[in-house]
């Protein structure tokens, strides 16, 4: 194979991979080798999503955040709470606070 078509080739391979580096995410993870410790600012009850505002609206958001709310605390909606920029990552850039209140 020449360079000319591995170089297209692992140009292809980067922009792909670039695609998923701008999804939305809850911003917590699980310690490795353990099974309850966290790491992130998220809380079952006070979700934070990292997101890139350039390529997903707030509606987007919200819903990862109500999904997050549904799960953990049955009967609650996502409220957002504040929403800080450039505090993520690099391509995910904000992040916005919510906390799932019970409805009545």
């Amino acid at each position: 194979m020449s360079t000319l078509k591995l170089s297209l080739l692992f140009f292809m391979l980067i922009f792909l991979n670039a695609c998923n580096q701008f999804a939305p995410f809850e911003d917590r993870r699980r310690e490795p080798a353990t099974e309850r410790i966290y790491v992130g600012s998220s809380k079952p009850t006070h979700p934070v999503i990292c997101y890139n505002p350039l390529f997903h609206n707030k509606n987007k958001v919200e819903a990862l955040a109500q999904g997050v709310c549904s799960k953990n605390v049955p009967d609650s909606t996502a409220t957002l709470i504040k929403d800080d920029s450039f505090s993520c990552r690099l391509f995910v850039p904000s992040k916005a606070y919510y906390e799932c209140v019970v409805d009545k």
